[in-house]
């Protein structure tokens, strides 16, 4: 038998940095069982070249302590893939604080800001990852979208070293699912040949996700609304959660439109066009407003735990 292999070291996020609250935004429900939570510890399923690598983060003072447990030999590049790929999931070296000087001026803005003060925005790890978190939750409630995610991850995702967890599957692991194996876990035929064509064209190489960051806002959204199922909504989706445009608020997300009409004092804020004119005052800011009304909502239903 192939003993476990553990490495732990430590990350200083740029200040201020709440593990919690990043986490519940990435999280965005209880039942994820991709990005797991227990009130102190964060814990994710990464595959390192093959091999399933259990991340488990905790928060100790400014710092957060990392482990990272394998079964089998880690690879040597171990450290440095999961130290970048938790700068990019946990917002670490996003720096807000030209944001906090901007809502310190604006006090409907700031109370939002203060309240939820150390959240950072975080990015889903790929591309990939970001587009099947869209295709699972079109015009689907977050819950069943949530569960569908869960779903595919135990059937297609690596396996964690005690069995217990599964992390997101891989364009690879996907390009050989059938559509009728994608609608037993519950996806419309519509979702699953468009995930499954997705998947077929970044593990041949077809596609090049990861340069949609050399893109710009229009250049981007363009190739992303080629793809098939892919609608303005998932396309500012993956702009927001997978490139980190954080001038981006998908608009036509009914959720966030509510929210944001709470938050303004808005009775009648309906359609694409009232979200941009009612956010024109912060539109450098929009998908961070985006962010803090998910954990405003979270908080409200006294589901930040």
């Amino acid at each position: 038998m192939v003993p476990l292999s553990l490495m732990t070291f430590t990350m200083v996020p740029t200040p201020p940095f709440r593990l919690d609250l990043t986490v519940w935004t990435l999280r965005r429900r209880a039942d994820n069982a991709i990005d797991r939570w227990d009130g102190r510890v964060y814990r994710r399923v990464l595959a390192l070249r093959g091999t399933p690598v259990e991340i488990a983060v905790v928060q100790v003072g400014t710092r957060i302590r990392v482990e990272a447990l394998a079964d089998g030999r880690l690879p040597r590049d171990a450290r440095a893939r999961v130290a970048a790929m938790l700068e990019r999931v946990l917002g670490l070296r996003t720096d807000l604080t030209p944001f906090y000087r901007f809502a310190h001026r604006d006090a409907r803005l700031r109370s939002l800001a203060d309240r939820f003060r150390g959240f950072k925005p975080p990015r889903f790890p790929s591309i990939f990852e970001a587009l099947l978190n869209a295709f699972a939750c079109q015009q689907l409630s977050m819950t069943v979208g949530l569960e569908l995610l869960n779903r595919l991850s135990e059937r297609y995702g690596a396996g964690s070293p005690d069995g217990q967890a599964h992390g997101f599957p891989e364009a690879a692991a996907m390009a050989p699912a059938r559509i009728g194996s994608l609608r037993r876990l519950g996806f419309s035929r519509a979702k699953s040949r468009g995930m499954i064509e997705l998947a077929h064209a970044v593990a041949r190489g077809r596609l090049d996700l990861d340069g949609l960051a050399e893109l710009d806002d229009d250049d981007a959204r363009a190739t992303l609304l080629a793809l098939r199922g892919v609608g303005r909504w998932s396309a500012e989706y993956v702009l927001l959660r997978g490139l980190g445009r954080l001038h981006v608020f998908p608009g036509d997300d009914v959720g966030a439109r509510k929210a944001l009409g709470q938050w303004l004092g808005l009775r009648n804020l309906s359609g694409y066009d009232a979200v941009e004119r009612a956010l024109s005052p912060w539109k450098r800011w929009a998908g961070l407003i985006y962010f803090h009304l998910l954990l405003r909502g979270l908080a409200d239903r006294d589901q930040l735990a």
